[in-house]
């Protein structure tokens, strides 16, 4: 069970005459990992396993399989990402090298050479189960119909086998490419490859489940397999773009290969970069590589960064970012601007600037010094200096109406004129597209706002800006009413759907003579007859019209009956609280009555009666519906006056169960602010109560109270004079 694979390469030359020779790198964990590289010998001098590869067409078939002749065996220096930091030693890291050389004919689609293994580090946080996945590097040879001849990218440097947490990694990740093709650079995914069950091409599956192996197959593979091929299964939210916990986010530099981003969790992490070649525009192919990164805490004294370059083409000086840090005294600084033609091209101001003669991509370097120590970091970045590219042009003011719309657009801005130019107006335009600054009889085939887009790409920068032109639609008038039927008098409240796509005015002419410019005006409609109306618009910029909607006969308004009745008494006491109320409307045309008599009750009746069962001020509404069903309402105030009455007995028996006289109140109306107490000999209230309805029963404290004579208590409003009255005297109670 192997867990050693740190990371590795495959990469290839042309040496003519259909001949290629393939290059392998596979790392290794030498302190983690049993076994040794394929095809290298053991401790005892004993090969375990050969290092195959195997190449197939473009269509998934074999076309030979063959063993990589090892090169040589490297223990890689337990680098770290700042030399102010001393590497921890408990690292074992090897580099295997191996070759083949061999002859493929051209054929279209090409070749692909695939080398498979297991099994990756079991520590690895951003796989799941880890120490179960492998690895697959491969490398695809492009067909003759895309190039004729080709040699592969490869990677410059290993990257740090440590990094600080917290510690920028600003590693150079760039490649060589001998044929001098376009590199781009992104961050993509490691492969899978074998498993725990068969690490090894031609190895034997176990005789029987293990741990690593729980389901052993009947066999293993005796070649790698055909492409294509799968992602290592990354744990959310881990992926080939954002593979490691870092802050800034981990990103590499697409023109440079500089990879960076801060880490801010310890431990072991996959990372997967890829380069694009192109040439003459066209891509070629796309060389991986995947590797290990481990996260440690470090100490940092010193620490050199250059901020990364963000903008380009933005003119030959350039101001330079400093990240640098220290953790003991001070930091100087020197700089070296990269400037081959100059002599004086630095500084040792803390944030410089600095203007080259001629584009071009430089190399700047800047040592940090901590002070007092002496200890130095250096860090270099790659700035693409190039003249100023600005560009920009002024859409026509105020927009056409779509009838005869035809613009000129001209585009300008700072830029050199020895690139391409590109303009965008859209697929409802005619033309669609122009290569020239000057654009004339441009037109549109429908309404809307269209944004168009001048673009100009030159020193390997682009600009673009997008504006918006208008083109108007033809308005129209249109409007709807709510509601168009109703009782007199209706009121109507007018919707207005007109659309033009300029500011309109607005004219509203009604049948009878009455007029708004109102956008949706309210109109009360009266006497009852039939209405029509008509709404005019007009526009003064954009499409120049005046348009109008008529809807004949909209509007219908029915007549409204007079309700009217009378009541006798209007006024009275609550001991004669007997209304009658008489219809006084006209009856012609009537379909219903309705009286609401204001204290809960109504009748439908056309000269009802009612009986109110306490004083008050009632305000009695009648409704009438005619047989248009249009409603119609009159009131009249009833007022029914209080009276105070109040009487007391004496003398109670409770408890004699002859049902009279078993619990002691007043008798009493007209009152507000109503208080009932009872008290004994000694005093001590015994009974309280505020609801007149209610009266003592004898009872206090759960106990039937003895024979005697006891003290009542009286206080309220007297609703009929309004004054407090408050009354106090005896009553016996007898057993």
């Amino acid at each position: 069970m192997a867990t050693h694979i740190v990371g590795g390469e495959i990469y290839y030359d042309y040496l003519g005459n259909n001949v290629y020779k393939i290059h392998m790198k596979v790392y290794r964990d030498c302190i983690n990992g049993i076994p040794p590289l394929d095809g290298f010998p053991d401790a005892n001098g004993n090969i375990q396993s050969n290092a195959v590869f195997t190449v197939y067409d473009a269509n998934g078939n074999i076309v030979s399989s063959h063993n990589f002749n090892t090169v040589s065996i490297t223990l890689i220096p337990p680098s770290i990402n700042n030399p102010c930091i001393v590497p921890q030693n408990n690292v074992c890291v090897q580099e295997g090298i191996y070759e083949y050389t061999l002859t493929l004919p051209p054929i279209t689609g090409g070749y692909y050479i695939a080398y498979q293994r297991c099994c990756r580090n079991n520590t690895i946080l951003n796989l799941i189960s880890p120490g179960d996945v492998g690895a697959t590097y491969w490398e695809h040879i492009p067909g003759s119909e895309v190039v004729a001849s080709n040699n592969s990218p490869r990677f410059n440097l290993f990257p740090p086998i440590y990094i600080c947490n917290g510690l920028p990694i600003n590693f150079n990740h760039s490649a060589t490419d001998p044929d001098g093709d376009v590199l781009v650079y992104s961050l993509c995914t490691p492969f899978n490859g074998l498993d725990a069950c068969c690490p090894v091409i031609g190895s034997n599956p176990p005789g029987g489940a293990t741990t690593q192996c729980p389901n052993p197959p009947s066999a293993c593979p005796q070649v790698n397999t055909p492409p294509p091929y799968v992602s290592v299964p990354f744990i959310a939210p881990y992926s080939s773009t954002y593979p490691m916990a870092t802050n800034a986010v981990i990103n590499i530099n697409p023109n440079t290969g500089l990879l960076n981003g801060t880490p801010t969790i310890n431990g072991q992490w996959v990372v997967g970069v890829c380069v694009d070649e192109y040439r003459n525009g066209v891509l070629i192919s796309t060389h991986h590589r995947d590797f290990q990164f481990n996260v440690i805490p470090c100490v940092i004294n010193v620490v050199s960064a250059i901020q990364s370059q963000s903008q380009f083409c933005a003119g030959l000086t350039v101001n330079f970012g400093n990240e640098s840090f220290g953790n003991n005294g001070n930091l100087t600084y020197t700089w070296d601007f990269g400037d081959p033609n100059s002599l004086i091209d630095n500084s040792t101001s803390t944030s410089p600037s600095y203007t080259y003669p001629i584009p071009g991509t430089y190399t700047v370097t800047l040592i940090a010094t901590q002070q007092p120590g002496g200890c130095s970091d250096t860090s270099y970045n790659v700035f693409d200096v190039q003249p100023l590219l600005d560009i920009e042009f002024d859409a026509p003011d105020g927009g056409q109406c779509l009838v005869g719309n035809n613009f000129t657009f001209n585009g300008g801005g700072n830029y050199q004129g020895n690139g391409t130019i590109s303009w965008d107006f859209g697929p409802n335009a005619t033309p669609q597209t122009a290569n020239s600054a000057t654009v004339t009889n441009v037109t549109f085939n429908a309404p809307g706002r269209y944004p168009i887009t001048f673009r100009v790409s030159e020193n390997g920068c682009e600009d673009f800006i997008t504006d918006t032109v208008v083109v108007y639609q033809m308005p129209t008038a249109s409007f709807s009413a709510t509601p168009i039927s109703g009782c007199d008098p209706l009121e109507v409240q007018f919707a207005n759907s007109s659309t033009a796509d300029t500011p309109m005015s607005y004219l509203w002419q009604f049948s009878n003579g009455a007029s708004s410019t109102e956008q949706n005006p309210s109109y009360v409609f009266t006497p009852p007859g039939v209405y029509s109306v008509t709404l005019t618009i007009t526009t003064s910029n954009g499409c120049v019209t005046t348009q109008s909607f008529v809807a004949n006969n909209m509007i219908t308004v029915s007549p409204s009956p007079a309700a009217g009745f009378s009541a006798t008494p209007v006024v009275t006491s609550i001991f004669e609280p007997d209304i009658y109320f008489f219809n006084t409307s006209d009856l012609d045309g009537i379909t219903e009555w309705y009286y609401n008599f204001g204290d809960g009750n109504s009748s439908n009746m056309v000269n009802p009666s009612h009986s109110y069962s306490a004083w008050g001020d009632y305000t009695v509404t009648q409704t009438i519906i005619n047989e248009y069903g249009c409603p119609n309402t009159a009131s009249l105030e009833i007022k029914i006056l209080p009276e105070f009455r109040f009487w007391i007995p004496n003398a109670f028996t409770p408890g004699n169960n002859d049902g009279m006289n078993d619990v002691f109140k007043p008798v009493i109306m007209g009152v507000d602010d109503y208080t009932f107490m009872i008290f004994n000999r000694w005093g001590e209230l015994i009974y309280k109560t505020n609801n007149t309805d209610e009266g003592w029963n004898g009872v206090y404290m759960s106990k039937k109270s003895p024979m005697d004579v006891y003290v009542w208590k009286c206080e309220f409003k007297n609703l009929v004079s309004k004054l407090y009255e408050s009354h106090v005297g005896h009553v016996t109670l007898v057993r």
